[in-house]
Order: C-alpha cells, then sequence, then structure tokens
C-alpha cells in the first residue's frame, strides 16, 4: 500500500496508469494518516509504547488492510465526479472502465499477513458494489462523500471502542478535508478530457487491466 508514496513529486496525470497510482496513494494516505494519528493522540505520552507493541502492530495493519478498500472507494468517487463532466456517450461502459482499474488497484496486493483469504476476497466483493453505486447518483462534492463511510472506517480503529471517547466527529471532518485536498491536487494534475477519452476507448476495447 503505497502510503509514503504520496510524499513524491506530483507528475501530471495523463493515461491510466498515472490514474491509477493516484487512486492507489491517495487512498492509502486517507485511511493510514488517521488510523497512525488517532492511535498516536489516544495512547499520549505512551505512544513510543504502544506502536513498539507487536500486538498492537498487528492491529494497525488489520485496520489498515480492511480501511484500504473504504479509500479506494471515496478516492474513486471524487475522480469519477471530475471525469463525469467529460464523459462520451456511453458514460456507463466508460464508468464499468473506472471501476475495472480501481479494482485492479486492489488487485496489485497479494492478501495481508494480517487478513485470511476468505476476508480479503469478501472486502474486494464489497468494494465491487460500493462503486457500482456510485453510478447511480449525480456527482457529490468531495465534502459530502465521506458520510456513508466515515462510521464504518471509525469503527476500524485499532483502539478499544470504550477508549474512543467522542471522537467520531474529528475523524469524519478529517475524511471531509482531506477528500477537499485530494480533489482540489486532482483537478490541479489530471488532464481531464485526456483521461476520459483513454477511458472511453478502453471502454471500446476488450482491455480492462491497467497497462
Amino acid at each position: 500500500m503505497a502510503l509514503f508514496d504520496i510524499f513524491r513529486r506530483r507528475d501530471p496525470i495523463r493515461d491510466i496508469r498515472e490514474l491509477a497510482n493516484f487512486i492507489d496513494e491517495n487512498s492509502a494516505f486517507l485511511v493510514q494518516k488517521a488510523i497512525y494519528e488517532y492511535s498516536r493522540a489516544r495512547a499520549g505520552h505512551y505512544s513510543k509504547v504502544l506502536f513498539a507493541e507487536p500486538e498492537f502492530h498487528q492491529a494497525v495493519e488489520l485496520s489498515r488492510w480492511r480501511a484500504y478498500p473504504l479509500g479506494l472507494a471515496m478516492v474513486a468517487e471524487v475522480v469519477e465526479g471530475v471525469l463525469r463532466p467529460h464523459s462520451g456517450a456511453d458514460r456507463r461502459r466508460e464508468f464499468d472502465a473506472l471501476v475495472a482499474i480501481v479494482l485492479s488497484v486492489f488487485d496489485r496486493y497479494p492478501v495481508p499477513d494480517s487478513l485470511d483469504e476468505p476476508l480479503w476476497r469478501e472486502l474486494r466483493i464489497d468494494l465491487g458494489r460500493r462503486l457500482q453505486l456510485i453510478g447511480l447518483h449525480p456527482p457529490k462534492r468531495a465534502i459530502d462523500i465521506p458520510e456513508p463511510f466515515a462510521k464504518l472506517y471509525f469503527d476500524l480503529m485499532p483502539i478499544h471502542e470504550k477508549l474512543r471517547g467522542r471522537d467520531y466527529p474529528t475523524t469524519y471532518n478529517y475524511l471531509k478535508v482531506t477528500l477537499c485536498n485530494i480533489h482540489d491536487e486532482l483537478t490541479r494534475r489530471m488532464d481531464a478530457v485526456a483521461v476520459a477519452a483513454l477511458l472511453g476507448a478502453r471502454a471500446n476495447s476488450e482491455q480492462t487491466g491497467v497497462e
């Protein structure tokens, strides 16, 4: 999962591979940053001790990999909203091409050590379902995208629920602000007309993987 790739120099997004990398990097950043920062904040002065514990490290790994598909779905919805005004006549098939790209990003990763294969497969199926729902409604503002995901994400935090306190609104606001930033970066970097045209070409071919 490409968390630290987010700090590399940001190149323009003009093709499918660059778009897939953007989705991967920002999905990882979106879900992992809050997991680490929230855990440190709740642990306070004991954060170094907590993060050195093997059991807690395993809990963090479980949280971040279970949250990754939620990040993919949220970032994909940002991407779809930016691309939709540039879609061609066959918008549905172009959307299906975007869904295939997002699923191919998920498929970059083997089953994580912290999960078993049935759960990883179930998470992929759930991601596919969430992606299909994006195409059933008008584009949302980036700030509104986290609403159906925020509680699911918060419940994955590697902190016992009795110790979480009233932190859900803070996590929800983090998702909203970060997705707005991702949207702004995407609109700056992506040649939406070119990428939409490539999705259209992909929709008209038999190719569905990231080339």
